[in-house]
């Protein structure tokens, strides 16, 4: 039996999260993969209530008692500074020390794609894998600020690198180009304005490669990679890189294949339970009205079930996703009239065999 505890968090983030929930028990069911479910009540409404974020017992019951996590969204105008969402998903993120966040970017259907066809009038063929190193870089929040709201305000916040965080992530990549069949990683950093911070991470991308002589390496500055990306968004695959730019980075490669509503997200430390979220955020204008889109929630189950020992499942989830696509079964962010219940309906009826 697997084990999941869902946070639907704020805003859209339940109803996407309860969405995600029955496909993956539809999924299993027909697989024969059994999941045991626990709904935890963090976010806004109950930090708001009782002043907490992640309460120290049920982080222990989340590392010890559960499999996964599947996490909705954090995030609520009434929140200043969104304190609370920090303390949910940051401390998930930092306690668990889950530094890979993997965030996959595939074109399911060519219509998806905000560009235009290559040149030769072929669709593209987009399926690029970021791996964003998680647990370091400005967001560890190391800095402060002298004489605050004043005309001499001086604002800091530090870029941490350690090599072992950096080696870990990027040996993570290789590892993962090499199990998945994909030829090429490239590696972002910022060497040539951040020389200090980001020299290491040139250091030890060439260090770990020479174990790979089999892989073809290249390492971009963030700006040229991200141009790169819209000219022929084709050619990539593997792109590993720092906390900071892998936000920036993956919210890119997500727009190329039909927006945040299509990208999943898992933060893994393998042997420990992981975090598996959409990239979106919780969007509190949308909240309440139906018209969310919980493809990137299932697909993010997909991850979940794929990291969990369920192949099966996984592939369900996301045969079923790329059926809706085709078959037009689609919220109005990608071009639908469908709601996040009817989609969602659509796909378990999809996953169970209807």
């Amino acid at each position: 039996m697997t084990r999941v505890a869902l946070i639907g968090g704020d805003g859209v983030g339940p109803e996407v999260v309860d969405v995600a929930r029955r496909a993956l028990e539809a999924a299993g069911e027909r697989a024969g993969v059994e999941y045991a479910f626990e709904s935890f009540p963090f976010g806004a409404d109950h930090y708001l209530e009782t002043g907490e974020t992640l309460p120290d017992d049920a982080f222990k019951r989340l590392k010890s008692d559960f499999d996964a996590i599947l996490l909705g969204a954090v995030g609520d105008p009434r929140v200043e500074d969104a304190t609370h969402a920090r303390g949910i998903l940051l401390e998930l993120r930092f306690k668990l020390d889950l530094y890979i966040n993997l965030r996959p970017a595939r074109l399911l259907h060519p219509d998806l794609c905000p560009l235009r066809p290559r040149r030769d009038g072929t669709e593209r063929s987009i399926d690029v894998v970021v791996l964003r190193e998680n647990t370091e870089g400005p967001y560890v929040g190391m800095g402060g600020s002298f004489k605050p709201d004043t005309r001499d305000e001086v604002s800091i916040n530090e870029d941490v690198n350690t090599y072992r965080g950096v080696k870990r992530i990027v040996q993570a990549a290789f590892d993962f180009t090499v199990e998945r069949g994909y030829k090429r990683v490239t590696m972002c950093d910022k060497a040539n304005a951040m020389p200090h911070a980001h020299s290491l991470w040139r250091r030890v991308f060439a260090e770990v490669a020479t174990d790979f002589p089999f892989v073809d390496t290249e390492a971009e500055y963030i700006d040229a990679l991200m141009m790169k990306l819209v000219q022929n968004p084709d050619r990539y695959s593997v792109i590993v890189t720092s906390n900071l730019l892998g936000d920036i980075v993956s919210d890119l490669t997500a727009a190329l294949v039909g927006g945040l509503g299509m990208a999943a997200s898992a933060n893994l430390h393998p042997g420990r339970v992981g975090v598996f979220e959409p990239v979106h955020g919780s969007a509190p204008d949308l909240a309440g009205t139906g018209t969310a889109n919980p493809m990137a929630t299932i697909l993010a189950a997909a991850l979940l079930a794929e990291h969990t020992g369920a192949p099966a499942v996984a592939q369900a989830l996301d045969s079923a996703v790329v059926a809706a696509i085709a078959e037009g079964i689609r919220t109005p962010d990608l071009g639908g009239i469908g709601s996040t219940a009817s989609v969602g309906d659509w796909i378990c009826d999809r996953v169970r065999g209807g």
